[in-house]
């Protein structure tokens, strides 16, 4: 069954602050593998003149994609999560998340699409900080597979 369209533009509440530690930018630059020293060393992030360490560009997946949970558990939406997969990730970045940032995420619906069976979601993450300053937008596309006919 479709997806309702008209949940497009439907807008979830920000999420609570989660405190951005220098530990977990460390764990997951070496998760990924980037040696960049401006992840773990603070002393080579300001040189680059930023306050504090900087997380890697893709950090934020991990606090966006908990976000849209909110969509994903919304049973007024219907979507069959156990029928999910990633299917696309961006990001638009106005500044660096900083070890000591506290963000909160706002989770928007920006399409829905049905196509071959499959239902497909939209949802845009728009993070900011604690004095409410845009730090990222990401764009999650979550794909539900089509139901196999028995």
């Amino acid at each position: 069954m479709a997806l309702d369209q008209s949940f497009v533009g439907r807008t979830y509440p920000p999420t609570p602050a989660y405190e951005v530690g220098r530990e977990k930018i460390r764990e997951f630059a070496e998760a990924v593998g980037d040696t960049n020293p401006a992840y773990v060393d603070p002393e080579a992030a300001k040189a680059l003149g930023h306050s504090d360490v900087i997380a890697p560009p893709t950090f934020v997946f991990a606090i966006t994609f908990k976000a849209a949970g909110q969509v994903v558990q919304d049973p007024q939406l219907g979507l069959d999560y156990s029928r999910v997969v990633h299917g696309d990730q961006k990001f638009a970045y106005a500044r660096p998340v900083r070890a000591g940032d506290r963000l909160t995420v706002t989770s928007t619906i920006e399409a829905v699409k049905s196509m071959a069976g499959n239902d497909i979601v939209d949802i845009r993450g728009d993070v900011r900080d604690a004095s409410g300053e845009h730090v990222v937008t990401a764009w999650t596309k979550l794909v539900a597979r089509a139901a196999e006919e028995a």
